[in-house]
């Protein structure tokens, strides 16, 4: 692209969309991510957190892959790429973090789900949560989720005095139904916690969304990343150069405005208050006269053989099928015959799934589950109740992007966001 046009383009949208306001104070962040476990996303997320840097204080980066290959190894490789680039970006930006920092706050979390309970052992990651946590400071941590919970509920089992002294903002949706275990943990033992659960609204910011005076995510890479260093030529490994970035809303929130006020509006979404967290327990199968809300915690309790293994161990499994794949979810068995498996549908749909396992004698069957498009749904006595500090995707109608609950929250801001970041990636350009 011509480069005065560039310059033009990003001045333009500089001038009549972008909507800022001040946060108040430096935020303290911690990221616990999944990169390099279940989608590549991630590292177009921690592009970006690395070339804002000095809008936080980071004290943690965090390897929590509940799924996949991930490892603190990913981010390590992030920041070699970052270091490369840092002294064009420096010519331009002051107080970008350096990375030797943030090697040195680079830890490895949990690989893999918890089991049924919601809790392990502590891992490195879990235990600089609790470190970073406990720091005498004024300003409380916070926990950006963009992953499973598996590290942040390990801290709080290990540690629950810090559930005061940190604030959680996660990225939920695909990510809850990998870590139902976990967030059931949390949701059941620590009501009271501050917590932003973004299920659906953080898809505003890459929706296929096709509005005339839109920033597309489909040529954004063609137009403003390619040829822009080292962190512009991996880009393009993720999604051919589609931005995604679905974890990247939990930093444009902390960026945009005071943080302690979710129901503001702001860059990474606007939320309003939930009392309960719908949790929904079948004793047998379901058919399609049975209904949840999507993210649901959606329990299956079974009755099967008496067998000697211990207690909450993974023994069935519910097998479902996405996009002509299956896929397998871990089912435990409590003792004296009793089975049980925690699931959570991330959109609406028409679920089938089936239950198989190696017990002799296990009842092998198949069922249906109605999930229907408005979280959190109505109430239940079986849901957990929580206290005035638990948030969520805005219910109003008006405010879904097509079938995304919330999702305009994000996506009235997405051409401000992007111009934004096409000025600091003009900055890599050679020139």
């Amino acid at each position: 692209m011509n480069r005065f046009l560039l310059f033009f383009l990003i001045s333009f949208y500089s001038f009549t969309l972008i909507a800022q306001q001040k946060v108040p104070v430096k935020p303290r962040i911690l990221i616990s991510s999944d990169i390099g476990g279940t989608d590549p996303d991630d590292n177009q997320s921690f592009a970006h957190l690395f070339m804002y840097s000095e809008l936080f204080t980071i004290e943690g980066l965090v390897s929590s892959p509940s799924f996949g290959d991930g490892n603190k190894e990913e981010i390590l490789r992030m920041i070699n790429l970052y270091e490369k680039d840092l002294p064009k970006l420096k010519k331009h930006q002051k107080g970008l973090l350096s990375p030797d920092y943030l090697r040195s706050i680079t830890k490895q979390g949990r690989h893999g789900a918890a089991p049924y309970i919601g809790y392990t052992k502590p891992t490195e990651g879990s235990e600089w949560i609790i470190k970073c946590a406990k720091k005498k400071d004024k300003e409380p941590l916070w926990v950006l989720v963009w992953g499973g919970l598996e590290d942040a509920a390990q801290a709080l089992h290990d540690a629950p005095e810090i559930q005061n002294k940190i604030k959680i903002v996660w990225i939920g949706g695909p990510n809850k139904k990998w870590s139902a275990n976990s967030y059931a943990y949390i949701a059941a033992n620590f009501p009271n916690l501050w917590f932003i659960e973004n299920n659906s609204s953080y898809y505003g910011l890459f929706s296929n969304n096709n509005e005339p005076d839109s920033v597309k995510t489909t040529d954004y890479y063609d137009k403003y990343i390619q040829g822009a260093g080292n962190l512009g030529k991996d880009f393009k490994n993720y999604y051919n150069g589609n931005v995604k970035m679905g974890d990247t809303p939990t930093l444009l929130y902390m960026m945009d405005g005071d943080p302690n006020h979710p129901e503001r509006e702001s860059w990474g979404g606007s939320f309003e208050k939930m009392t309960h967290s719908p949790r929904v327990i079948f004793n047998g199968i379901t058919t399609t006269k049975d209904t949840v809300a999507y993210c649901t915690v959606t329990e299956f309790h079974l009755k099967g053989p008496v067998i000697n293994i211990p207690a909450d161990s993974a023994c069935f499994w519910m097998e479902t099928t996405l996009k002509g794949k299956v896929q397998k979810w871990p089912g435990y068995y409590l003792g004296n015959g009793e089975y049980a498996i925690k699931y959570v549908p991330k959109q609406a749909e028409i679920l089938k799934y089936k239950f198989t396992s190696e017990v002799p004698n296990f009842p092998v069957q198949d069922g249906v589950l109605v999930v229907e498009n408005l979280w959190p749904g109505k109430k239940h006595n079986t849901d957990y109740k929580l206290g005035n500090s638990w948030y969520t995707d805005k219910s109003d109608p008006n405010l879904y992007d097509g079938k995304i609950q919330g999702g305009k929250t994000i996506l009235k801001w997405r051409n401000a966001i992007l111009m934004d970041w096409a000025e600091r990636w003009s900055w890599l350009l050679d020139k």
